[in-house]
């Protein structure tokens, strides 16, 4: 690829991701987060809240797993033994659209986007997974609310046994592949620690580490190991959430963010999907418990971007493992060497043909028969 068509690609990622963390545009109104018990959803989900209170949209935080209300929370929903009814219900109540009160017009578009962020959607695709495109259609009356609804993907299945509907419930389709048909942006976290580590092992012709539930295949059983690991103090994590055992604790406190990798697959309208890969670093400059995450393309990562050329490489200098370079009294030695064919030229003369100069040494053998020939 083009350095020129290379550097539009990037930018227009970088671009496209930013309006989806900011809530811009419209750019996706179904967004699916899929984590791990190796990497929470948490930092993501925070700095979606963030950039939304930045864009003074209404924040509506719906709780299966969380204990505290976030700081930034407009509306805090507990859904847990609530009917999945009762629930849209009180949701769309929330997030219907208000217009600006300077305006009487019908016509004009409602002035507040509204972001609707759903902790964890396994609760309901356990209980009523084929409800859930009737559900998600009441919760986003308009297209300025945005639902970002997160699903734990190392979490185990079942598969009910009643029918549903008087239709057979093994013919269902299973939940992570009926979410990721609906989300029009699928983001996958995993994380950045693992992720250097595992290139470092690629690089040095190493079988990649692995962690949480993928360590079982060493031996170990029983618990669960080498989970992640907290930015700079080498503390482990706790699984899912944060601290008050849903990842609750206060957006934009004094609690330092971890940074993750991000994999996007957005659907565009045309139906062409965009993938790329972004790792969410703290910003340069930033103060402690204030700001958020700063999106970067992975290949931008100090860790992974790959070293260029140096520019004082010259042409004729071919690109080596160890030094191929000059000094300066060895270049000026060398452009002031005679090579034969030049020498040849000089005496002959220039136009009239070039002239073999050899000198026999005594390991050759003269054959005047081939002299002649």
């Amino acid at each position: 690829m083009a350095p020129s068509a290379q550097a539009h690609k990037r930018a227009h990622s970088l671009l496209l991701f930013d309006k989806l963390l900011s809530l811009r545009d419209s750019a996706s109104p179904l967004t699916i987060i899929l984590d791990t018990l190796e990497q929470s959803a948490r930092p993501l989900t925070h700095e979606f809240m963030r950039r939304a209170k930045a864009e003074r949209a209404k924040i509506i935080f719906v709780s299966y797993a969380t204990i505290k209300k976030p700081a930034v929370a407009d509306v805090f929903v507990k859904a847990r033994g609530k009917t999945l009814k009762a629930l849209a219900e009180e949701i769309a109540s929330h997030a219907a659209p208000t217009r600006p009160s300077s305006s009487s017009d019908p016509s004009q578009p409602p002035g507040q986007k509204s972001l609707i962020l759903i902790d964890t959607l396994n609760p309901l695709t356990l209980t009523t997974p084929h409800l859930l495109p009737a559900f998600f259609s009441t919760i986003i009356p308009t297209p300025t609310t945005s639902l970002v609804a997160v699903y734990h993907a190392d979490v185990p299945s079942t598969i009910p046994t009643p029918s549903l509907h008087g239709h057979a419930a093994g013919y269902a389709p299973d939940p992570l592949a009926l979410l990721t048909h609906l989300a029009t942006a699928i983001l996958r976290v995993s994380s950045l620690h693992h992720a250097i580590e595992a290139r470092r092992a690629k690089e040095r012709s190493l079988p990649e580490p692995e962690w949480g539930l993928r360590e079982g295949r060493e031996g170990r059983e029983g618990v669960l190991v080498g989970l992640r690991s907290l930015r700079g103090t080498g503390k482990k994590g706790v699984g899912y959430g944060g601290k008050d055992g849903g990842g609750g604790d206060v957006v934009g406190g004094e609690e330092e963010e971890e940074e993750v990798v991000v994999d996007m697959e957005m659907r565009r309208r045309s139906g062409r999907a965009v993938v790329e890969r972004f790792v969410l670093v703290a910003g340069k400059g930033r103060k402690k418990g204030g700001g958020g995450l700063t999106a970067m393309l992975l290949a931008d990562h100090p860790e992974f971007k790959v070293a260029e050329p140096e520019a004082g490489v010259g042409e004729d200098e071919m690109e080596t493992t160890f030094d191929l370079g000059l000094t300066e009294k060895q270049r000026k030695d060398r452009e002031g060497v005679v090579l034969p064919y030049f020498d040849a030229q000089v005496e002959v003369g220039g136009g009239e043909g070039g002239r073999i100069l050899y000198e026999m040494g005594r390991e050759d053998d003269f054959d005047e028969e081939e002299d002649e020939i």
